[in-house]
């Protein structure tokens, strides 16, 4: 761990030099495959000729190539043979994406990040007693593809499950084979019959499917605190979504001072980001586990301006789509997150939302990091606290202006929902001038609508369309109504 720790001090000091090396690197590896050969890589001598040749990429546009995959063509996107298949969200044409893990992104990038998370971590623990008992993970499930007997498709977190060397193994609970259960209810009761036992350390997996572990831990022992049921609990691993909401819920589930929050940026298409500092002031973008980094400001995005920049032309405090090339064989892809950079030396990141997660139906780009910054804010002036939330537009219509609706699942209300909207719409009219610009005298944008839901409302919903747990998890702001008028349609039959 200490050696790598040199290794990444490496990357924070020549940052420019290590993405161009990485960059080569994959160009070179890449120029015999179906896809080298396609755009010419033997002639690619610099990163200009790359951007000038090869286009944007979407799972759209690259589904053939990764369908030839699937049925066990060799060397399309990448050199060798791909095995494994992360299922992630689908397309508006697909119910699910399938995104290529090779075993170079497995092992230089996913599994290289895990290393690095405990490397960072025992750095700026060096008393830590982690490995003094079990880790308790909640991941996906795995099914076998049926493309092909000799390869699999899952949650990329139960790919990693699969694929965890013996040694790591041994310091997890449960048995893999219960992680790895299909059924989520099932699933949950199982993990924490087996779990309540044990000497947790580590928690690790998606901030609001794990408190639903935690709290049905809590039910079957009949303890106040999960700190009475595994005193030496020291470290939760988050990540999936803003765990902002979540915090102090987890405080006072949890309940021990000396707990440690720790985020990372793990997704199907490469492991991104870590953090390396106990405050928060974003995750270390990981600059050499095979990923070539792009990035669109998101104010040109919007406008159908594609132009992509570099690393080296980043600023602070700018929503980005980020666009990799990696060694799992994406090209130019654009994975639909967006980030905002919170330093440029060392480059840290923050994730902002998805490029599509925004409501732009008035001019007011509001972004998901406005509203989990606002939200926070309300709740902090009303002791409220949030379980999920979803909002949408409100379109313009002879009668009245247009607003935005919010549904939200609140673990505890606020005494009064008026001076919560009021809070609400005050801090996001602070942090967003077009929001406020839009807002003025109501001409455009009406105060926000509220409407709280009763509970298991998202997780009933989540459970209609078959996406319990995993990665799985409630959109936060849409930019249409489809999915809020599926919400309050549910609601009202209920």
């Amino acid at each position: 761990m200490k050696k790598r720790i040199y290794q990444i001090e490496f990357f924070l000091k020549y940052p420019h030099e290590v993405q161009s090396d990485w960059f080569r690197k994959l160009i070179f590896n890449a120029q015999n495959t179906e896809w080298g050969k396609r755009y010419g890589y033997h002639s690619i001598n610099s990163y200009e000729d790359f951007k000038g040749r090869v286009p944007l990429q979407d799972y759209e546009s690259l589904k053939p190539f990764i369908l030839d995959i699937k049925q066990g063509k060799h060397n399309v996107l990448w050199p060798g043979e791909v095995k494994w298949f992360a299922k992630s969200s689908g397309t508006s044409n697909d119910k699910s994406k399938f995104i290529p893990i090779t075993q170079e992104s497995l092992e230089e990038c996913h599994f290289k990040g895990g290393k690095d998370l405990l490397a960072l971590y025992f750095n700026s623990n060096p008393e830590s007693k982690l490995f003094g008992g079990k880790t308790l993970s909640l991941g996906g499930s795995h099914k076998i593809n049926s493309f092909s007997n000799d390869s699999y498709y899952g949650d990329l977190s139960s790919i990693l499950m699969q694929n965890l060397p013996f040694w790591i193994q041994m310091f997890q609970t449960p048995d893999i084979s219960v992680s790895l259960m299909d059924e989520w209810e099932s699933k949950i009761q199982k993990m924490a019959e087996i779990t309540k036992d044990a000497n947790v350390t580590c928690l690790a997996g998606v901030p609001s499917w794990t408190m639903v572990l935690l709290k049905r831990v809590l039910e079957l022992t009949g303890k106040k605190t999960i700190h009475d049921v595994w005193p030496e609990l020291e470290l939760f691993v988050h990540g999936g979504v803003s765990f902002t909401p979540y915090r102090s819920q987890f405080e006072q589930l949890i309940q021990n001072p000396k707990m440690n929050y720790l985020e990372t940026y793990n997704a199907s298409e490469g492991f991104f980001g870590i953090q390396d500092q106990n405050i928060n002031e974003g995750m270390l973008l990981m600059l050499d586990y095979g990923i070539f980094y792009e990035f669109i400001p998101m104010s040109a995005y919007v406008q159908g301006d594609l132009n992509a920049i570099s690393l080296d032309q980043v600023e602070l405090n700018v929503n980005y789509a980020v666009v990799i090339t990696s060694n799992g064989g994406l090209w130019r892809y654009l994975i639909g997150d967006t980030v905002m950079f919170t330093s440029v030396n060392p480059y840290r990141i923050k994730v902002s939302g998805r490029t599509t997660g925004f409501i732009n139906a008035f001019g007011e780009e509001l972004m998901i990091s406005n509203a989990e910054k606002a939200l926070n804010i309300a709740c902090s002036e009303t002791g409220a606290s949030i379980r999920d939330y979803t909002a949408a537009p409100v379109y313009m219509s002879n009668r009245s202006e247009g607003a935005h609706e919010w549904l939200i699942e609140f673990s505890h209300s606020p005494d009064n929902l008026d001076q919560f909207v009021s809070l609400l719409d005050e801090a996001l009219k602070k942090l967003n001038s077009d929001y406020e610009a839009k807002r003025y005298n109501n001409m455009a944008l009406s105060k926000p609508m509220l409407r709280a839901v009763p509970e298991k409302t998202f997780y009933n919903w989540l459970k209609s369309k078959n996406k319990l747990g995993g990665q799985h998890k409630v959109p936060r702001l849409n930019n249409d109504r489809r999915i809020i008028d599926e919400i309050l349609q549910q609601i009202e039959t209920v």
